[in-house]
C-alpha cells in the first residue's frame, strides 16, 4: 500500500514538472487584440492525473502547478494571476475531475471535458468582472466591451484545445503512468 501511494505522489509531481516544462515552452497568443492571453497546455497533465488519481489529486496537482509556475515562470500576473490561474484550472479539474469519477456512460471523458470547458469559461467571466479591474486598473465597463470579443472567446479556445489534446493523449499516457 505505501509502494502504491509512493507510486502516485511520483506520477503526479511528474505531471506538475511536464505542466510547468509545458508552460515555459509552449505558451502564445491565441487573440491579437489581447496579447497577454497565452495559450500554454499546462492544463493537460493536470486534467490526465485528475482522471487518473481522482478529482481532489486534481485540484492538488492544480495548486502546486499554479503557484510554482506563478512564482517561477510566469511572474508577471502576480498574486492575482495565480489566483485567476487557479479559478480557472481548478474549475475545470472539479467539474471533469466530478463528472469523469461519477457519471458512468458512453463518452463520459467527453462529456466531463466540455462541461469542464463551459465551466472555466464561465468562471473566468466572473473573476475577470471581479479582478481584472483591480489587475489592469481598468474601469468595469472597459471589462464588459472585452467579454465577448476576447475574454469568451479566449477562454473557450484555450479550455477546447486543452480539452481536445486531453481527449487524444490521456488513454495512452494513463496506460503508461498506470503500468509504471
Amino acid at each position: 500500500m505505501i509502494s502504491n501511494k509512493i507510486k502516485v505522489l511520483t506520477n503526479m509531481a511528474m505531471l506538475v514538472a511536464i505542466s510547468l516544462v509545458l508552460v515555459a515552452a509552449i505558451n502564445f497568443p491565441l487573440i491579437p487584440a489581447a496579447p497577454y492571453l497565452k495559450y500554454d497546455p499546462a492544463d493537460i497533465p493536470i486534467l490526465i492525473g485528475t482522471f487518473l488519481f481522482g478529482t481532489y489529486a486534481g485540484l492538488l496537482l492544480t495548486a502546486f502547478t499554479v503557484l510554482l509556475q506563478g512564482l517561477l515562470i510566469s511572474t508577471d500576473g502576480g498574486p492575482i494571476g495565480i489566483v485567476m490561474h487557479f479559478a480557472a484550472t481548478g474549475t475545470f479539474v472539479v467539474t471533469a475531475g466530478m463528472i469523469f469519477h461519477h457519471v458512468h456512460i458512453k463518452r463520459t471523458e467527453q462529456i466531463a471535458l466540455f462541461c469542464g470547458s463551459i465551466a472555466m469559461t464561465i468562471v473566468m467571466v466572473l473573476f475577470n468582472l471581479l479582478l481584472t479591474p483591480l489587475f489592469l486598473g481598468a474601469p468595469l465597463e472597459k471589462i464588459i466591451e472585452l467579454l465577448l470579443p476576447v475574454i469568451i472567446p479566449f477562454n473557450l479556445l484555450k479550455a477546447g484545445i486543452n480539452a481536445v489534446l486531453t481527449g487524444i493523449i490521456y488513454k495512452s499516457v494513463g496506460k503508461f503512468l498506470q503500468r509504471s
